[in-house]
């Protein structure tokens, strides 16, 4: 059986479990849906967040809609639907940007707002430290177990950093690339 995001779905449901997906534009008909359903009706649940952090200006606003109606049946589970708008300035650039998202959880804004949130420091924390500190995605390694022994060996060096105080990749690179004897010391 393929994987696709509505068997997915449907299997996360018949486990028993919830789910909140990132609905991304390759995901055509059920992206435009749930832009017309938000500029059609006004939202049940609303989160308007405002934060100053390194010199960025960002505004979240969350909206929720529990009202689904028309939704293709295959999205099992579907009772909620979530836009994330995101705004401000990156180094005096303004940018707009606009997410949207299906969950079977019924929660408000707030606490989607919160969830989505925690996520994206999961995201920035493990994944882009990955991909892009460490190289993972442009490694020329494709046969064997080579790519997953290296994602092994990427995950362990990320939390022999961070369990010693080195909350940067970068930085620890930079610390531990000469200093032969306090790499070793990680594993005493």
């Amino acid at each position: 059986m393929p994987c696709t995001p509505k068997k997915t779905v449907e299997q996360i449901i018949q486990s028993g479990n919830d789910y909140v997906i990132t609905v991304k534009k390759n995901q055509p008909t059920l992206y435009q849906f749930l832009e017309t359903q938000f500029a059609q009706q006004t939202p049940d649940s609303l989160d308007i967040q405002k934060e100053h952090t390194r010199g960025r200006v960002t505004q979240r606003i969350v909206s929720v809609l529990n009202r689904v109606e028309d939704i293709d049946a295959a999205w099992v589970g579907v009772q909620w639907l979530i836009r994330v708008e995101r705004s401000g300035t990156r180094g005096a650039k303004p940018y707009h940007e606009t997410m949207f998202y299906i969950s079977s959880r019924p929660v408000d804004a707030a606490d989607l707002s919160q969830r989505i949130r925690g996520h994206w420091q999961i995201e920035n924390g493990l994944h882009w430290s990955k991909d892009v500190v460490l190289e993972e995605d442009t490694a020329p390694l494709y046969a064997g177990y080579a790519p997953a022994n290296f994602a092994i060996l990427r995950t362990m060096v990320m939390n022999l950093f961070r369990q010693h105080g080195l909350t940067s990749i970068t930085q620890g690179l930079r610390r531990l690339a000469h200093d032969i004897p306090l790499l070793f010391s990680f594993f005493q």
